[in-house]
C-alpha cells in the first residue's frame, strides 16, 4: 500500500554499487523514479597507490540504502492486510491508528503466521526484517483478532452504509478467505433422508472441495492433525472451534481449459458447441455418451494416462517442480482425441484428490463424504468422476454459489440471530443433489490409480537420471 498519493501497483528497487558509494532508487512501472538513496562506501589505502574495499561493507551499504527507501513508499503505510480484512476495515472504520484494527482470525492464521493460541511471534517479524510490525502493539498488522462470524467495531460506517446502499450500523462479520467461506457454506448440510454415511456422524467425517481454477480441499477435525504436504492445522481459520487441514490442488480448472483449448480440434468444437447453444464442456460430455459404446464413459481412458501438475504440485507432495504427464497420444487430432483427453484430465484431477484425501487419513482423518462447490462442481462429469474415483458420494449445495452463502453466514452470526456459526450452518446449507459412486466400476478405477502413482514415480526417476553424471 504505497504512500505519497502514488497509485497501488508494482514498484522495483534499482541498486547501483559505484566506486565510493552505493545508491538506490524505488522506480515504478512507468520507469519514475519515486525515491533515492545513497550510503558511501568505506576505502582504505594501505599504502601508497594500493587501495581496498571491503565486500561485507558493501553488503551493509546495500541494506541501508534499501531500508531508507522502504522507510520512505514503506512508513507512509498506515496498514497492511490482505483483501478480506481491507473490506471490513471499509465497512467498519478504524477509529486511531494507534488503537489498532480488527482482524479475521482465518487470514492471519492461514496467511500471516498467526496463532491462535500464542498471537504474534516477534521473533518472526525480527528474523525478516520486518520488526517495525512489532512497534506500537502491531498497529499496522492488526492487534484485535477475532473469530469468523464475530461482530465487528459498531458495524456499518454512515459513510460505507452510503457506498453500499444499505443501513447504517448493521453487523459486519469478521470474514473468511473465499475458499474457506465456500467450505462453510456446504460443509454443515443436514443431510437427512438422503442415504448418506455422514447422517448422524460428526461433521468432522465430511471434506469440502472448492473447485474452480484451483481447487481447496477442507478437512476439520476436534483436535490438531498433522498432515505432511497439507497446510495446517489451523485453530478455527473456518468453523470456529474446529482445528482445519487445507489441501490443494494449484490448477484444475484452468488446466482443463488449458488442455482443451490448446487441442487442434477445438476450433471445431467451439463451432459446433455454439451451434447448440451449448457450453464446450457441455457439448463434450456429450460427445462422450455418443463414443462409449457399451461401455462406462470412463473406460474410454483405458489407454489414455494424465498427471495433472502441469504447474507443480500443492498437497500431498508439496513439489513445485513437478510437470504434467500425458501417455497413450495417437497420431489423430480429430474431436474424439479432444474428448478423451478431456476425460482423462478430469479423472487426473479427481485422482489428485483421491491422493489428498489418502495422506490425510492416513495421518488421523476419517472422511466418508464429499461436498463439492465451486463452479466445477457444475459439470456433471467431473462430479461424477470424483464420486466413481474417492468411491464417496458426493453431495451439492442447493445453492450454487457457495462461497456467498458461506459469507452470508457470518454475517447471520455476527447478526446475533443464529447463536453459533455451527447453528448457522445447518440452518442456512441445503443439499441440492447428491451423487453416489459406481461401485461396480471401482477395479478400473483402482488399476488407473495405480499408474496414476507410477507417472510421478517415473518422472521423479527421469529427473534423477539427467540430474545424475
Amino acid at each position: 500500500m504505497p504512500g505519497g498519493g502514488q497509485e497501488p501497483g508494482s514498484y522495483y528497487v534499482g541498486v547501483d554499487v559505484g566506486t565510493g558509494s552505493v545508491r538506490a532508487a524505488l522506480v515504478d512501472q512507468r520507469g519514475v523514479l519515486l525515491a533515492f538513496a545513497d550510503q558511501p562506501i568505506n576505502q582504505w589505502e594501505p599504502q601508497f597507490n594500493h587501495h581496498e574495499q571491503s565486500s561485507e561493507d558493501i553488503w551493509a551499504a546495500c541494506g541501508v540504502v534499501t531500508k531508507n527507501l522502504r522507510e520512505t513508499c514503506w512508513d507512509k503505510a498506515g496498514h497492511f492486510f490482505d483483501l478480506p480484512d481491507f473490506l471490513s476495515w471499509k465497512a467498519t472504520g478504524v477509529t486511531a491508528r494507534h488503537e489498532g484494527f480488527q482482524r479475521s482470525l482465518c487470514s492471519l492464521v492461514c496467511k500471516w503466521t498467526y496463532s491462535a493460541e500464542k498471537g504474534w511471534d516477534d521473533s518472526f517479524w525480527k528474523l525478516i526484517g520486518l520488526e517495525d510490525f512489532v512497534a506500537d502493539n502491531y498497529s499496522k498488522i492488526g492487534n484485535q483478532v477475532l473469530p469468523p462470524g464475530a461482530s465487528l467495531g459498531n458495524g456499518l460506517t454512515p459513510e460505507a452504509a452510503r457506498d453500499l446502499g444499505l443501513p447504517a450500523g448493521i453487523a459486519v462479520a469478521a470474514s473468511l478467505i473465499d475458499a474457506h467461506a465456500g467450505g462453510l457454506g456446504v460443509i454443515g448440510a443436514d443431510v437427512r433422508g438422503h442415504g448418506l454415511a455422514c447422517e448422524g456422524q460428526p461433521v468432522t467425517s465430511r471434506l469440502a472441495v472448492i473447485c474452480g481454477t484451483s481447487s481447496c480441499h477442507m478437512g476439520i477435525s476436534k483436535d490438531p492433525i498433522f498432515v505432511p504436504g497439507v497446510w495446517g492445522p489451523y485453530f478455527s481459520a473456518m468453523v470456529p472451534g474446529f482445528w482445519l487441514n487445507e489441501g490443494g490442488q494449484s490448477v484444475t480448472g484452468k488446466l482443463i481449459d488449458h488442455v482443451v483449448q490448446g487441442h487442434a480440434a477445438f476450433p471445431e468444437l467451439q463451432a459446433k458447441a455454439t451451434a447448440r447453444c451449448q457450453s464446450v464442456y457441455a457439448y463434450l460430455n456429450s460427445h462422450l455418451d455418443l463414443i462409449k459404446k457399451a461401455r462406462p464413459v470412463g473406460f474410454l481412458t483405458v489407454d489414455l494416462h494424465v498427471w495433472p501438475d502441469f504447474h507443480g504440485n500443492r498437497s500431498p507432495l508439496a513439489d513445485l517442480t513437478l510437470k504434467g504427464m500425458v501417455t497413450g497420444l495417437k497420431l489423430s487430432q480429430d474431436l474424439d482425441d479432444l474428448a478423451i483427453l478431456y476425460l482423462a484430465t478430469v479423472q487426473a484431477i479427481a485422482f489428485g484428490t483421491r491422493l489428498i484425501i489418502e495422506a490425510l487419513e492416513a495421518a488421523g482423518h476419517s472422511l466418508s463424504t464429499l461436498f463439492l462447490c465451486g463452479g466445477l462442481s457444475k459439470n456433471p462429469l467431473f462430479v461424477q468422476m470424483h464420486a466413481d474415483i474417492t468411491g464417496m458420494p458426493v453431495v451439492l449445495s442447493q445453492e450454487v454459489e457457495s462461497v456467498l452463502v458461506g459469507a452470508a453466514i457470518l454475517g447471520a452470526c455476527a447478526s446475533g440471530d443464529f447463536a453459533s456459526v455451527q447453528e448457522a450452518m445447518s440452518r442456512m446449507s441445503k443439499v441440492g443433489k447428491v451423487v453416489f459412486p459406481r461401485l461396480e466400476d471401482k477395479r478400473y478405477y483402482d488399476k488407473k490409480y495405480q499408474v496414476f502413482l507410477k507417472l510421478v514415480e517415473h518422472q521423479k526417476e527421469y529427473a534423477a537420471i539427467m540430474k545424475g553424471d
